[in-house]
């Protein structure tokens, strides 16, 4: 059992073996939705806890929408994680954002196309509230531990998630920034809904990894990481910052570890239980016909 679950998003790969805990085993995970991506069981400074790399083991093998989502939540849930800790790298829209900060997120912005967004598909199960949309009390132990991290840490955004595994084009972004987008990525979408639907608290921590595109005005360049939307200069910032999540995840779990669950997130599925139309084992919600 595990109450902790991380997903590690872009350069999860890069971290030193032991960088998120000593490894006690690793698993492969089963799921009615399919195989979860390799799932390894941490200790993390006295706390059981699973990761998955969400984009591969060795490197960005797998991008954004081709990841199983379901499958990876619902292991998550299956080894008895009630909070998701997770990161991901998105590109820059808003000015005030620059490579190598930290964003906690507040809100999303859903532009995905063709993924399986929920557990309940052909049922009538799911209609249920997302605001707040990230779990407030993760969001506030991120913020807490990024502080003593980084003095380079914005408390809030919203986060476009889009289709991929293409970057956005120029006229895109500047839609997205009408839209109200300070930056964009395309992972953490259906991840938090799937968490809301199976009652986990769930919260991410931001690393701005390059500007979006017609952001700033970047030259192209052949062969490298985002073609020129990272400026070289800025670089380092960007690996100093993914560096530093280890610490970060490790604090806020820390911060955490001896809290109870006050948040909506562990009563969100309540109306179908009062109902009757659920019972008490989540295994079976999504068995469920209307």
């Amino acid at each position: 059992m595990a109450n902790f679950f991380i997903i590690g998003g872009s350069g999860a790969y890069y971290l030193g073996k032991g960088a998120l805990g000593i490894e006690a085993e690793a698993i492969e995970a089963k799921t009615p939705f399919g195989p979860a991506g390799p799932i390894h069981i941490l200790d993390l400074k006295g706390q059981r806890i699973g990761f998955l790399s969400r984009h591969g083991e060795r490197g960005y093998t797998l991008t954004a929408p081709f990841i199983n989502y379901r499958a990876n939540i619902w292991a998550a849930k299956e080894l008895g994680a009630e909070r998701i800790l997770t990161w991901t790298g998105p590109g820059a829209i808003n000015p005030k954002f620059r490579p190598g900060d930290y964003v906690v997120p507040s809100d999303i912005l859903d532009f995905t196309k063709s993924r399986p967004l929920t557990f309940f598909e052909n049922t009538g199960l799911g209609f249920i509230r997302q605001n707040p949309v990230f779990c407030p009390v993760l969001r506030l132990s991120f913020l807490r531990a990024a502080k003593k991290s980084s003095s380079r840490i914005h408390d809030g955004g919203t986060y476009a998630c889009t289709e991929g595994p293409r970057l956005e084009t120029p006229a895109e972004v500047r839609f997205l920034k009408k839209a109200g987008a300070d930056m964009v990525g395309m992972t953490l979408v259906p991840e938090v809904f799937l968490a809301r639907e199976l009652e986990m608290c769930y919260a991410s921590i931001c690393y701005i990894t390059n500007y979006a595109e017609g952001v700033k005005a970047l030259p192209y360049r052949k062969g490298e990481l985002f073609e020129g939307a990272l400026p070289s200069k800025e670089k380092a910032k960007v690996d100093a910052a993914l560096a530093s999540l280890p610490e970060i995840i490790a604090q806020t779990i820390i911060d955490l570890a001896e809290k109870e669950r006050r948040c909506p997130c562990k009563d969100a599925m309540l109306r179908y239980k009062i109902k009757g139309d659920i019972g008490k084992d989540w295994r079976r919600w999504s068995e469920t016909k209307s």
